[in-house]
């Protein structure tokens, strides 16, 4: 690896063994949106090297942008203007340090993938219970550090729902050792939670004590035909009365998004003949001693006579269940395929996501020609609201339109009391948006922890806030 003078000046204060080389994974976003630069990249095996390379780029005033799995989508991974930062992946740190089974907990250092921890758990009978698509490659620390949601937080709750304790390296470059596995700890402020969702601005998670759920002895998955949000969310209501916690997940699909997979993946085998307007997938975990296909079958009846759902197939096996589950799944794939004009991460109150759907598409609708594909995780009200060409016509057509449609429909979502960052965080992509929406008492606040926990700035500048 070759090195400038100034590179070799920060190396000499880093313990041997942690640089890595700049590979091109390293300054690049999923969506390609962002172009990253880096000076070098440290690895550190332990919290101790971390904190080593953290008190070097302090002392040598070397800006550090924290890096998982690289899954993220909002551009915090990545740092393209100003002088070149240290790169700093957390990709040696894989052990799961523990397991307590009978206390629900695990400890994993933050380099552990999502599919790493989930198999861990299931290894010893339990469930960690966070879901995410790219689970095969995001990493806890990441996952911790943006709050992920995933398939599963209407039940479970976010990665900060699932966090009992923290190991962290502060910008000091101090350890602070926090791995307690309590459920119960009124001990002064929260600095876990605090850490939680700062997009490493504020610290680098190490490591963490996750919460282990138990695995529901009966599951069961069903696709139902609803005739509009509305409906959707009286679905949801009724299934939660019917079932008392025992919805584990609840997503919403819409037409345009069965299109777009007959379009990408025609061999993707779709339960109805005809492409409904709206679906919902739902997925139920029920104790030992209840039927998971009885209540879902209980719940259809029910919603038939209410004239909520119209339709609908529950499955009958493992398979069947997993085929269902491949039709959302491939959702995001499809679009890619198609090619998204803009994309919008949102959240709303569960009441105002129907009237959302509505105004927005007629916003959209006037705006010019544009296929929606309004999905996500309707059951904690998480909606991916995203904008396509219209059949035909190239993206490259909509530019001049683009920046104007997610300014309009983020300033839909605020007026309804929602949030233009439901899931994926505020990275360098939104940081504009939380400036111009955010309460300004909160930013001060946030300014002012940001500036006693890191006076020089180093910890990932640039990211959530601008």
């Amino acid at each position: 690896m070759m090195l400038n003078a100034a590179d070799e000046a920060l190396s000499r204060r880093l313990p041997q063994g942690v640089l890595r080389d700049i590979a091109p994974d390293y300054l690049q976003e999923p969506r390609g949106g962002f172009q990253g630069q880096a000076g070098l990249v440290a690895a550190p095996r332990d919290a101790g090297e971390c904190a080593a390379v953290i008190r070097a780029c302090a002392e040598a005033r070397v800006a550090v942008v924290p890096r998982g799995g690289g899954t993220g989508l909002v551009g915090g991974q990545v740092m393209g203007q100003g002088p070149a930062p240290l790169i700093l992946s957390l990709e040696r740190m894989t052990a799961i340090r523990d397991i307590f089974p009978d206390e629900g907990v695990m400890v994993a250092e933050s380099g552990v993938t999502l599919q790493q921890a989930r198999q861990g758990a299931a290894d010893v009978g339990r469930q960690f219970p966070l879901s995410l698509a790219s689970q095969g490659s995001a990493q806890i620390g990441g996952v911790l550090s943006t709050n992920a949601g995933g398939v599963n937080v209407l039940r479970y709750g976010n990665a900060r729902a699932l966090c009992l304790g923290v190991e962290a390296v502060l910008p000091s470059g101090q350890v602070m050792h926090d791995l307690k596995r309590l459920r119960k700890d009124n001990t002064g402020y929260d600095l876990r939670d605090l850490l939680i969702g700062a997009e490493g601005t504020l610290g680098i998670i190490t490591a963490a004590s996750l919460v282990l759920a138990p695995v529901p002895a009966e599951s069961g998955v069903a696709m139902l035909v609803v005739n509009s949000p509305a409906a959707a969310l009286s679905l949801l209501s009724l299934a939660q009365a019917r079932m008392a916690g025992g919805v584990t997940a609840f997503e919403l699909i819409s037409g345009q998004g069965l299109r777009f997979l007959d379009s990408a993946f025609p061999d993707l085998r779709q339960p109805f003949s005809s492409r409904p307007d709206w679906l919902v997938l739902i997925e139920v975990g029920l104790p030992a001693g209840l039927s998971a296909d009885g209540a879902l079958e209980g719940l259809f009846i029910a919603a038939s006579k209410a004239g909520v759902v119209q339709d609908g197939v529950i499955a009958q096996t493992g398979r069947q269940g997993a085929d269902l589950w491949a039709l959302r799944e491939h959702v995001p794939l499809a679009n890619r395929h198609v090619g998204a004009i803009a994309s919008h991460d949102i959240s709303l109150p569960l009441s105002e996501v129907p009237g959302f759907i509505r105004d927005a598409g007629a916003m959209v609708a006037a705006q010019g020609d544009m296929r929606i594909n309004c999905f996500g995780h309707v059951g904690d009200g998480n909606l991916h609201y995203n904008l396509f060409p219209a059949e035909g016509r190239a993206r490259e057509e909509y530019e001049p339109l683009r920046r104007d449609l997610s300014r309009m429909i983020h300033e839909m979502v605020v007026a309804r009391g929602g949030s233009f960052s439901a899931e994926h965080g505020v990275g360098r992509l939104k940081a504009a948006d939380l400036e111009r929406w955010g309460d300004p008492v909160r930013l001060s606040a946030m300014r002012a922890i940001k500036g006693a926990l890191d006076p020089l700035g180093i910890m990932n500048p640039g990211a959530v806030l601008a």
